[in-house]
Order: C-alpha cells, then structure tokens, then sequence
C-alpha cells in the first residue's frame, strides 16, 4: 500500500507524515522501518522496497523522503515509473513529498490507498515538529541540539524520525546556499550507514553527532 503526504506547508506535512510513521510502529512493533533519501532511490531499492521480507521480517514499513526534490529528476522520473508496483506492495510505502507539483500529486493520489494534503495557511502552533532540533542545527549549537536530541528522545521519538528531521534541515540549508551544508548532509547520511551496516545503537550516534558540531 501507499500513502503519500504532501501540501505547501512544508513542516506540518513532515509533522503529520512522522506522526502517521510514529503511530503505525507503536501498532505493529514487529514490522521493520527504512527511510529512503533522495539519493537512494535506485532502481533496485524501489524493488526492494515494494518486496522486501523474511523469515523474521515479513513486512517494511518504508518512507521515501522528498523522492521530487528539483535536483533528483532521474530517481523521480524512476518512481514515477513504477508507481504501480509500490501501490501494489504487501508492504506500506509512506511518500512524504512537501512542494509537490499538481500533476504529480494528483497522479500519485489517484494510485495510494490515502493522501494527506497541508497546505500553508493560518494555524496554531502544533506538537510534533521540532523546531527546537532544526534550529539548533542550523545554528550549530552543539550544546542545544544534543539537549533537544535527549528530550525527543526521551518523550519517545524514534531515532530513525529525528534522524530523517535533522537530514532534512541540512538539505534545506543547502538550498539556500550554506556553505558547509552539503557537508552536514554528507555526514548525517554516512551515520546512517553506519549504524545500519555495524548495528550502532542509532540514538546514541545521533547524541555523539551533536556533541561533535
């Protein structure tokens, strides 16, 4: 199944999509997460994300994040393609595309089991966006972020969600032109890595990440 997350308002759509993720793995502990950037969507990891199982996993809970990005028109061009075999899939695909083009929302729409839209307008402020985590990102305040690092994760926000928050603050700094941005991201990518090929416990990576801003 897919379920696709998309509108102007760039940071209630991740909000709402993480909190969609959040509530799906308290119900179904047992089903594996994967969170696919941008610069992992191949071929092969579409397929492996619509098919992917096991004798002990035998269902994936996937995110692919900003897959529409303006830099990424090859691996867009790809998911687009195969729209079909994701929707199809045994396991649930969660598209989280803030600023997505009409056409493709709706030709994206027509195929996901559900589509959530927040576009940008007059709200209250809402839990469940960190504002405090993104900006102390930005401001690469080491201190501060290892602290908002700590309290999310102790009000029990999966490493995986704060992970994917942070990766995306530093591909927003880059889109405006940061100068030490694509390094951040490059970083916060091969932490990642790291902890998934190695067995790293995740949230204490992302608590020596920040203390080594």
């Amino acid at each position: 199944m897919m379920y696709l997350f998309y509108g102007s308002d760039v940071e209630r759509v991740r909000e709402k999509a993480f909190e969609w993720i959040r509530a799906a793995r308290k119900k179904q502990p047992e089903v594996a997460y994967v969170r696919l950037a941008k610069e992992d969507l191949t071929l092969a990891a579409l397929e492996d994300a619509a098919s992917a199982g096991g004798l002990f996993v035998k269902r994936l809970l996937v995110l692919l994040d900003d897959p529409f990005a303006k830099s990424e028109e090859e691996s867009a061009s790809s998911l687009e393609e195969h729209l079909d075999m994701l929707a199809k899939s045994d396991n649930a695909i969660v598209i989280l595309a803030p600023k997505l083009a009409a056409s493709r929302a709706k030709k994206i729409a027509a195929k996901a089991a559900k589509a959530y839209v927040f576009d940008a307008k007059e709200r209250e402020k809402e839990k469940g966006f960190n504002v405090g985590l993104v900006n102390a990102l930005a401001s690469r305040n080491r201190e501060r972020l290892w602290l908002e690092v700590v309290r999310a994760l102790r009000a029990g926000d999966a490493p995986e969600m704060l992970h994917g928050l942070m990766h995306w603050k530093a591909r927003n700094l880059m889109e405006r032109g940061s100068p030490d941005a694509r390094a951040l991201s490059l970083e916060l990518l091969e932490l990642l890595n790291t902890s998934r090929h190695k067995g790293l416990n995740l949230a204490l990576s992302l608590e020596k990440f920040a203390l080594s801003l």
